[in-house]
């Protein structure tokens, strides 16, 4: 379907990733038992939906081949199909990770999106 998929997390929750070796997930991942991920088409909505006004976030790009099995297409918001990882994410798959600061309108600034 597409080549990266983005998580969106606070800095603090990426650290804490960082030091224990895995990312289980933010609060909202962990209840409802996957990880929430989004496209590059999906993130912007996804930060204005439910990461208004918020900062201290980070955008961590993650190579959806290197998710495997444990990452599937379900239906979400509209219908649209929105990838959902099933496993805890291992910090060393991912391509990188960027501040997501917001700007003078209130909005996060991405940096540019892979596909």
């Amino acid at each position: 379907m597409t080549a990266t998929v983005y998580k969106i997390a606070t800095r603090a929750e990426w650290a804490d990733a960082e030091a224990a070796g895995r990312f289980d997930g933010a609060p909202i991942d962990i209840r409802d038992g996957y990880i929430h991920l989004s496209t590059a088409a999906q993130v912007r909505e996804t930060a204005a939906r439910h990461f208004a006004g918020q900062d201290g976030l980070v955008l961590i790009a993650v190579p959806a081949a290197a998710l495997g099995a444990a990452l599937r297409w379900e239906p979400s918001r509209g219908g649209a199909l929105f990838p959902h990882l099933y496993a805890p994410l291992d910090p060393d798959s991912v391509a990188w990770v960027k501040p997501l600061p917001l700007g003078d309108d209130g909005a996060h600034l991405f940096p540019e999106l892979d596909g």
